[in-house]
């Protein structure tokens, strides 16, 4: 079996997500994890599909012909498992939203060495005050040789109003 990552972008409207796993079960792919959002009228998603490789290249055909129905599909190589050399880690942040925050906590975990596997973030009015909160959750590989205590104290050397929480995956 092949693994396939899909990047997946379409105006949304009902019928897409059956459409692509019609075309991925005709080709004897198996759909096998994916995230989806809906995000100013945008449908997007990413997913990963297993398919016997001798279908491979008929599948990948067959996702690139849903341009013509306004899906666009970028095709990537999957691939298997990730470093024994980290733990998966979840982190959530909370602070006042500023411009190129993204980019500063990404930066810094960069820098340490961890792996972003997933973020998802908001910017929504604080409750009192209602100026913009911006919060995060991540899914992250962090090294095992990196303390979380080390790693916690450097993103809150960002803000002095960042509040951060590690803790291991469950």
């Amino acid at each position: 079996m092949d693994h396939l990552v899909l990047t997946i972008i379409a105006a949304d409207k009902p019928g897409v997500v059956e459409r692509i796993a019609h075309t991925i079960a005709t080709h004897g792919g198996s759909w096998q994890e994916s995230r989806m959002a809906h995000m100013a009228g945008q449908f997007a998603g990413i997913l990963r599909v297993s398919v016997p490789a001798e279908n491979r290249q008929h599948l990948i055909n067959a996702l690139e012909d849903l341009s013509t129905h306004g899906i666009r599909v970028l095709v990537g190589e999957g691939s298997s498992g990730q470093a024994a050399t980290s733990k998966s880690i979840v982190m959530t942040l909370v602070g006042n939203d500023r411009s190129g925050i993204v980019r500063e906590i990404t930066a810094l975990l960069s820098r340490q060495g961890v792996n972003l596997e997933s973020l998802s973030t908001d910017v929504r009015p604080a409750p009192m005050s209602g100026d913009p909160l911006f919060t995060a959750e991540a899914l992250l590989q962090v090294p095992s040789t990196l303390s979380l205590d080390t790693l916690q104290a450097s993103l809150e050397t960002l803000a002095d109003d960042l509040m951060v929480e590690l803790h291991n995956e469950e």
